[in-house]
């Protein structure tokens, strides 16, 4: 952590800025005075400001009279006298629902600063209640699934056939949007909606995902930036096949420090005191399930993802814990499947965040199309990082037979911004810390915030009071300056299974974030 904070203070910003266009080099779409959005209100108990709209944006914005498709949008509006004007707020995903996000910010935000702002919330196209909304596989993760690791020619080949069958399904089903689904595309529409909001400049708080898609109509719309805070940063120069390698490697750490964590509590667990000999069990408990599914749910893909959401947050590490203890000490299976299906199960609405999440990444960026070069970049990483690169291969593979040609990510380097906010905890796993440097180091004058020994992933608005003190003085003034803040104590073992602990906030913040943003 001294390492990666000395690193940060060396690094040096002053990077030439690159033109970036839009494809086929279109000039950015700006919104007809007539696309005013209409607010109504659709308060709810905890948030009984909320307003509803829609918006129509060109599905080409190459082509901005041609057919059109709506955005679905939400408003927590300002209440003090003199407005900063509209913060748009973006959970990331790709595929990720904001709607729920603006609410949540605006209460979570101290008063005077949450007064100032329309906070915006919004379903990016193909997401949610924005239309239309992508469905390509149902029943794409229903188990059990043939096990992740393929460690006979069969497993391999069964894994490829649902993958192929995917890409296959989602082509049908949404040819005439697939080309129109992408990270630049949806920061077109951000500058759509600024417009028809009638503002001259918009700020943007976005996580994990949302902090490339908020890098990326910065570099379209510098001059349209008042504020931008970007929390757990993806690292713009691998997007995606090599970021996803970063994940697995960091994911990997990420679960040896929840089995240590196990370890420490030995008298609770009955795992034993080692973190080797706790991750043995673990990986024992794996090899049991592929024979035998726990509740003819549960077998080993599944299990990764129940314990993948571990990753992104440590609040649900006792409840992972009372789980895995169940069935590796006690024999009994039924706290795993319930686990699972808190955690891992896929909900109806996850068919639609996955088909956006798939469909923006094939789009953005070119991916390897030999599966032999998978193949090996795999078992390579797998061979040091076991617990899920597999997984998190067959989660992105599509991408290796998609029919869409794919796009070259835009350059996001730039120096006509005001000074941005960066916020990343050390040990994130979701967005390695890595990629924080070079998004500061690419966006001339912009500050870090590092939360030193944090392992979670969305950090601000999670009840560090360091970290949160830190964006609401930025969003008040527009002045931030590198910095480090403690981490929130690691959680304690609780008594029930299905307590979470109420990590100040954390709790509220992860579920609102999902799993694989």
């Amino acid at each position: 952590m001294t390492k990666r904070a000395a690193v940060l203070l060396s690094v040096a910003t002053a990077t030439a800025a690159a033109v970036v266009t839009s494809p086929a080099g279109a000039t950015p779409t700006a919104a007809a005075p007539s696309a005013a959005v209409r607010w109504t209100g659709c308060a709810t108990p905890r948030y009984p400001t909320l307003q509803c709209a829609s918006l129509k944006v060109p599905l080409d914005h190459d082509h901005p009279a041609g057919r059109q498709i709506s955005l679905a949008l939400t408003r927590v509006p300002h209440t003090a006298a003199t407005s900063q004007g509209p913060l748009l707020v973006n959970p990331g995903g790709p595929g990720g629902s904001g709607r729920a996000l603006a609410g949540f910010v605006a209460s979570a935000l101290p008063k005077d600063v949450a007064a100032q702002y329309d906070v915006i919330g919004f379903d990016p196209r193909g997401v949610g209640k924005s239309e239309p909304a992508l469905d390509c596989g149902p029943g794409h993760f229903t188990p059990v699934r043939p096990d992740s690791v393929p460690l006979d020619p069969q497993t391999e080949q069964a894994n490829l056939e649902r993958v192929k069958s995917f890409a296959e399904s989602c082509q049908t089903k949404h040819a005439d949007v697939l080309p129109y689904i992408g990270t630049v595309s949806a920061a077109r529409d951000i500058e759509v909606l600024r417009g028809a909001l009638g503002a001259a400049k918009l700020s943007y708080f976005g996580y994990s995902y949302g902090t490339y898609l908020g890098a990326v109509y910065a570099k379209l719309h510098p001059d349209r930036v008042h504020r931008l805070v970007l929390d757990s940063v993806v690292d713009p120069g691998g997007v995606w096949y090599e970021d996803n390698l970063a994940q697995d490697r960091a994911f990997d750490a990420r679960h040896k420090a929840f089995l240590a964590w196990v370890a420490r509590y030995d008298e609770k667990y009955g795992l034993g005191t080692d973190p080797a000999g706790v991750e043995e069990r673990w990986y024992a408990m794996r090899d049991a399930l592929r024979g035998a599914p726990a509740g003819g749910k549960v077998g080993p893909a599944e299990l990764e993802d129940t314990y993948m959401p571990g990753g992104y947050y440590n609040g649900y590490w006792p409840v992972l814990a009372e789980a895995f203890s169940a069935y590796a000490a006690a024999g009994d299976p039924k706290p795993l499947v319930a686990a699972y299906e808190r955690f891992g199960a896929v909900e109806p609405s996850a068919g639609n965040s996955y088909s956006v999440y798939t469909a923006v990444q094939c789009r953005d960026s070119a991916w390897p199309k030999d599966w032999n070069q998978w193949r090996a970049d795999m078992w390579r990483t797998h061979a040091k990082a076991p617990f899920m690169t597999w997984n998190n291969a067959w989660y992105n593979a599509p991408c290796a037979f998609w029919r869409t040609e794919p796009l070259a990510a835009p350059d996001v380097t730039n120096a006509a911004l005001p000074p941005a906010l960066l916020l990343q905890a050390t040990e994130d796993a979701a967005t390695p810390f890595e990629g924080a440097l070079s998004m500061k180091e690419k966006l001339k004058g912009s500050a870090l915030v590092v939360e030193e020994g944090g392992g979670n992933h969305g950090v601000a608005l999670s009840g560090n009071k360091c970290l949160d003190e830190k964006v609401a003085a930025y969003l008040r003034s527009g002045q931030a300056s590198d910095a480090a803040c403690p981490a929130q104590a690691a959680p304690k073992p609780t008594a029930a299974t299905r307590a979470i602990p109420p990590t100040a906030g954390g709790t509220a913040l992860h579920g609102l974030l999902g799993y694989r943003g």
